[in-house]
């Protein structure tokens, strides 16, 4: 899942992207409205963490373009404006949750888990596909039962493509949900990862779709 994060304060933004980085998330960070709305014009991403008190262009007024140029991106607001009216105002103004600083890490992985799952319409951080199961909290991976040790990006690889079983996902799409700017990605990362993944749970449980991308089988 890529992520971007739009925060002025370096300690902060340090922290909150060690943070997701250790939860298998790729970040980028920008640190004022203007370059918010470029980035969000260049590149897709799952979430946007939105802080309001911005250099250049007030988080608000980003929040209020984005949503009339009908981008529909999850916005998590994450500011120290702690008042009713601002939450309030940044709820109004289309943002899907509001999480006031200083907060848990934890707290805000959970929103984070939260606004991704209602994204896909999953009641739960919980994913279950053909004797799999990945709980998407603790990171923890079962196959028919058994656990299931996986590296990081392995998680994130399987995470992506049980978004949307049965939809093929190019390999461009796969780096791009695993890598934020100024990772370097060998050409035959992405193969790599499924090589390793396919060993884990059989041959056919990631295919692949020559020239396109890959897939897990939709479920029956």
């Amino acid at each position: 899942m890529r992520l971007l994060l739009v925060e002025d304060d370096p300690m902060i933004g340090d922290s909150i992207v060690d943070g997701l980085h250790g939860e298998s998330y790729a970040v980028d960070w920008v640190r004022n409205g203007h370059d918010a709305e470029l980035a969000m014009a260049a590149q897709g991403y799952d979430a946007l963490l939105l802080d309001l008190g911005l250099p250049g262009k007030e988080g608000m007024d980003v929040l209020h373009a984005l949503r009339t140029r009908g981008v529909d991106t999850p916005v998590l607001i994450i500011s120290a404006r702690d008042g009713s009216a601002a939450r309030v105002a940044g709820l109004d103004a289309g943002a899907d949750d509001f999480l006031v600083k200083p907060f848990d890490l934890e707290e805000l992985l959970a929103r984070i888990r939260a606004l991704l799952r209602r994204r896909v319409s999953r009641s739960r951080s919980v994913i279950e596909h053909d004797g799999l199961t990945l709980d998407l909290a603790s990171h923890e991976a079962r196959f028919n039962g058994a656990v299931v040790k996986l590296s990081a990006r392995e998680f994130a690889l399987l995470r992506v493509l049980l978004d949307s079983p049965g939809s093929v996902v190019s390999k461009r799409e796969l780096e791009e949900k695993l890598y934020g700017w100024n990772t370097e990605v060998e050409s035959n990362t992405v193969d790599v990862y499924v090589h390793h993944l396919r060993k884990k749970f059989g041959a056919d449980f990631i295919k692949n779709v020559r020239g396109v991308g890959y897939k897990v089988a939709a479920a029956a």
